[in-house]
């Protein structure tokens, strides 16, 4: 008989098995662990929903400007209220976030557009309607920023990039089905009862805020920083000496792409309808192209901001964005094969660009006043990028709404710009 001991079973490494599980397309997912995957829908249920709310007005710009009578300046400016007033609930949602958890902060914002954008279907007259909008963009403002930070603290600081810009896929993913609610809706009813309609169906981000309320938690890092604090830390010192320089390049960064981005989100409705003369039908078709190439470039971006570092992913996608614009905003009559296939990558380069955002703000601020620092300066740059939708208005009266969108391009340049004064933060711990 055979003294020999019999095989011991082997047994695998936990910290190589743990790795493993975050090898592979979906390892990023894997290792956010149960509490994190709850916290990545809900946010990516509220920015997607975000997303539906906002182009609710966009795509019913020009039923809403033949209803009420309005000029193009007089329509550019429901972009630019709806943006001023994110600034301002971007920074309060901020700093809610810090105070009273990001989850809370969270399922405030989204109650808050959901209510205003179904209110903006009953609207009387130009003035309501704006009051309505401006309203609806305190919690449109607010949720990004909330939505990014709650994730950005499950995420590990190796998948952190590409986490984030699988949240900002989800803008795509709301914009998407805003046109095809659009398409159905048009089609259905009169302009003028239509575009009504697409306002109260912004009702249904109440559902997701019952299941958020039972279902999702804050980090526990988060948590343990704000119990741990025995006085509030004051919206002021995201301007002192040792984050005034962040805050400030921030925001510019900030304020450049979304100037940008939102002079297109804002204007290619209007151009393709009214400058190409497309049908409904035809606007979703073309729109289609667009945002497809935008839930790729999500993805994309936030692979290229884990594996390039998010300085150089935002330089790479600023340059390409601005190309694009001047491109498409130059397409010869005629010429609408272009016009679709452009589309393309037009929305691939502008979305890219923003993939970094969710994990490159979380980086540079720490825990006790991150809430605080990416709220205000995401939003900041979201309010002051506000008058670029609004000039591309009033110059759509002689220049062509066409000629006039490539004063976007100017956004990105300045974006380009404020990465000189920003470090780079790819594998930073959060703090």
């Amino acid at each position: 008989m055979s003294t020999t001991p019999p095989p011991r079973a082997m047994t695998a490494d936990p910290a190589k098995t743990e790795h493993a599980d975050e090898d592979g397309a979906l390892g990023w997912f894997r290792a956010l662990g149960p509490r994190g995957r709850r916290a990545f829908a809900g946010a990516f249920g509220g920015y997607a929903l975000d997303a539906y709310d906002y182009f609710t007005l966009p795509l019913s710009m020009v039923a809403l400007a033949a209803y009420f009578d309005l000029d193009s300046g007089q329509t550019g400016l429901f972009t630019t209220v709806t943006l001023l007033a994110s600034g301002i609930g971007g920074a309060l949602a901020g700093v809610l976030a810090d105070r009273v958890g990001r989850v809370r902060a969270l399922m405030i914002t989204v109650i808050t557009y959901a209510v205003f954008t179904v209110a903006c279907g009953f609207a009387p007259d130009f003035a309501s309607l704006l009051v309505f909008r401006a309203l609806q963009g305190l919690g449109f403002g607010g949720e990004w920023a909330v939505g990014a930070i709650l994730v950005a603290e499950y995420a590990s600081s190796a998948h952190r990039g590409r986490t984030l810009g699988a949240i900002q896929s989800a803008w795509a993913v709301g914009w998407g089905l805003a046109v095809a609610a659009y398409t159905l809706v048009f089609s259905v009813f009169d302009d003028s009862t239509a575009w009504r309609v697409m306002f109260w169906t912004g009702a249904l981000p109440a559902l997701l805020v019952v299941w958020m309320r039972r279902r999702v938690q804050d980090a526990p890092q988060a948590i343990a920083v704000r119990e741990r604090s025995t006085e509030r830390t004051p919206f002021t010192a995201i301007f002192k000496p040792g984050l005034l320089r962040t805050t400030i390049f921030a925001g510019l960064l900030s304020t450049g792409v979304q100037g940008g981005y939102y002079t297109l989100a804002t204007w290619v409705p209007t151009y393709l309808k009214s400058d190409r003369g497309l049908s409904v039908v035809g606007t979703g078709g073309y729109l289609t192209f667009l945002i497809s190439g935008a839930f790729l470039g999500y993805l994309t971006g936030g692979y290229l901001t884990d594996r390039l570092g998010r300085r150089r992913n935002i330089w790479l996608f600023a340059l390409l964005s601005a190309l694009c614009v001047l491109a498409y905003g130059n397409i010869p009559e005629g010429a609408d094969t272009l016009l679709l296939v452009l589309g393309f990558p037009l929305g691939f380069c502008m979305s890219a660009i923003f993939s970094g955002f969710g994990s490159f703000l979380a980086e540079l601020y720490p825990t006790a006043v991150r809430g605080t620092g990416q709220g205000f300066t995401y939003n900041a740059g979201r309010a002051v990028g506000a008058v670029f939708p609004t000039t591309v208005g009033f110059l759509a009266d002689s220049w062509g709404v066409g000629g006039a969108l490539v004063f976007g391009a100017i956004g990105y340049g300045i974006a380009a710009l404020a990465l000189l004064g920003l470090p780079e933060t790819r594998g930073r711990e959060l703090t």
